[in-house]
């Protein structure tokens, strides 16, 4: 069973990560006490990785490897899930300047997701934007916890959800092997597909974690 995933990480695909994605794996056996999740989600910026064929190591550990991408728009950062051959030919995710709402409506419309990542973080935050900019029309969720954000960036997105009613959840956005799962998503239900995943972040029934917050309230209660 698969209900908490890291739904924003980078491997050595990305081009500013070089983290292997066994060396995760095999971190994620480590830590498995500190966080205990059932998976991660691969959102390689600028791209999707058709190639790689995780099935091996996801016998191996245990874990369920998903992969997604992460495009750059004119209101910032978006994470696409449920990426298939009708959204890549349609979109070139190498086009730093993709159309945010033109991206929301026609990966819906073909059958994925897009969701803004790191809202708060300045220059490629959703929240600068929208100071700007109009509101973006479909957008279900939003990504609430981020594991790379720096302080006060997380904590500006409660305000951004409440006025829109977004769905919210987490991602380490890790590029390196020890920061993978730090926060991460809980579902309602199991995921074990990309189906499952896109279905489950269109219909609500999950909540973002932060293991950081966790471990330091243990260490504290200690």
């Amino acid at each position: 069973m698969a209900r908490i995933l890291d739904l924003h990480s980078h491997s050595e695909a990305s081009d500013d990560s070089r983290a292997p994605v066994e060396a995760y794996l095999k971190w994620l056996a480590r830590k498995r006490e500190e966080r205990p999740i059932d998976g991660l989600v691969l959102t390689e910026h600028r791209k999707f990785d058709s190639a790689s064929d995780y099935r091996a190591l996801e016998d191996k550990y245990g874990l369920l490897i998903l992969k997604a991408s992460e495009v750059e728009t004119e209101y910032g950062h978006i994470l696409v899930y449920g990426v298939n051959d009708d959204i890549l030919k349609h979109f070139d995710f190498s086009n730093v300047r993709l159309p945010a709402q033109h991206v929301i409506t026609e990966v819906a419309r073909m059958g994925g997701i897009a969701m803004p990542c790191h809202p708060g973080r300045p220059t490629i935050g959703l929240i600068e934007h929208y100071e700007k900019l109009p509101p973006l029309e479909g957008v279900c969720g939003v990504e609430a916890l981020n594991g790379g954000s720096k302080k006060g960036e997380n904590e500006r997105v409660a305000e951004l959800i409440d006025q829109y009613g977004y769905h919210a959840f987490g991602g380490s956005d890790s590029h390196l092997v020890s920061f993978i799962g730090i926060c991460a998503t809980e579902f309602d239900r199991d995921i074990t597909s990309t189906g499952d995943l896109v279905d489950a972040l269109r219909g609500g029934g999950y909540r973002p974690l932060d293991f950081r917050v966790r471990r330091a309230q243990a260490s504290n209660a200690a």
